[in-house]
C-alpha cells in the first residue's frame, strides 16, 4: 500500500481494511482521503474557495431537485463511498436513487457506503491533474454510476460520461446541463459556474 501525501509516497506493508481505513479517516479529519482501486491511501489537499463555491452550488442545486420531485438523495461531498472494486471515493457532488439507498442494510449506512452513486460530479481543482481526473471518472464509470459530469471551470468545458461507455465533451458555459437520462427534470445551467 502507498500513502501519496501531496509530492511524498510512503510505503506501508499491509494493506487497510475498511474499518482501518475509516478510522485512519476519522484520526485525520483535516485531510481529504481517498483509495483507489490498487489500495493506495491518496492524501489531497483541501479545495480552494473557487472549487468549494462551485461544488456548493452543485450540491444545492442537486437538493432543490431532490426536495422538490421527492425522488431519493444527495450526500455532502466529503462522504466516502465503497466501490465494488474495492476503492473508496468521494465526489464533489452526487445523486443516489432510493433504490439504490433502500438496498444497503441499515447496519451498514453508518461509515463508508457501500454503493455507487447514481449520479456524480467531480469538478477540476486547480492542483488536479485532468488526465488523473479522467482515470477517476472512468473508475467511477466501471463501477456503476449512471451518469457523470467532470467539470473543468478554468477550461470552460464539461466531459458527460454516459453509462453506454460514451464520453460527450461540452465546450462554453453558455448551455444548460440536463440529466434526463436518470433524473428527469434536472438541470444545470453552467452560467452558475461564472465566478461573482
Amino acid at each position: 500500500m502507498l500513502i501519496v501525501e501531496g509530492h511524498k509516497i510512503k510505503n506501508y506493508s499491509e494493506q487497510m481494511t475498511n474499518d482501518e481505513l475509516y478510522d485512519f479517516c476519522i484520526q485525520n479529519k483535516g485531510l481529504r482521503i481517498e483509495r483507489d482501486k490498487d489500495q493506495n491511501i491518496i492524501i489531497m489537499s483541501p479545495v480552494g474557495w473557487e472549487s468549494g463555491f462551485f461544488e456548493k452550488n452543485f450540491i444545492f442545486e442537486l437538493e432543490l431537485w431532490v426536495r422538490q420531485n421527492k425522488q431519493g438523495l444527495t450526500i455532502g461531498s466529503s462522504t466516502g463511498f465503497l466501490l465494488p472494486n474495492g476503492a473508496m471515493r468521494s465526489p464533489d457532488a452526487c445523486w443516489i436513487s432510493q433504490k439504490r439507498w433502500e438496498e444497503v442494510p441499515e447496519d451498514q449506512k453508518q461509515k463508508f457506503l457501500p454503493l455507487v452513486p447514481d449520479f456524480i460530479v467531480e469538478i477540476k481543482s486547480p492542483g488536479d491533474s485532468i488526465k488523473d481526473l479522467k482515470v477517476k471518472m472512468e473508475e467511477w464509470m466501471e463501477n456503476g454510476v449512471r451518469l457523470a459530469w467532470l467539470i473543468d471551470s478554468k477550461a470552460e468545458m464539461v466531459y458527460i460520461y454516459h453509462n453506454k461507455r460514451t464520453v460527450e465533451k461540452i465546450i462554453g458555459f453558455e448551455q444548460v446541463l440536463k440529466a434526463e437520462e436518470i433524473m428527469s427534470g434536472f438541470e444545470f445551467d453552467l452560467r452558475q459556474l461564472k465566478l461573482p
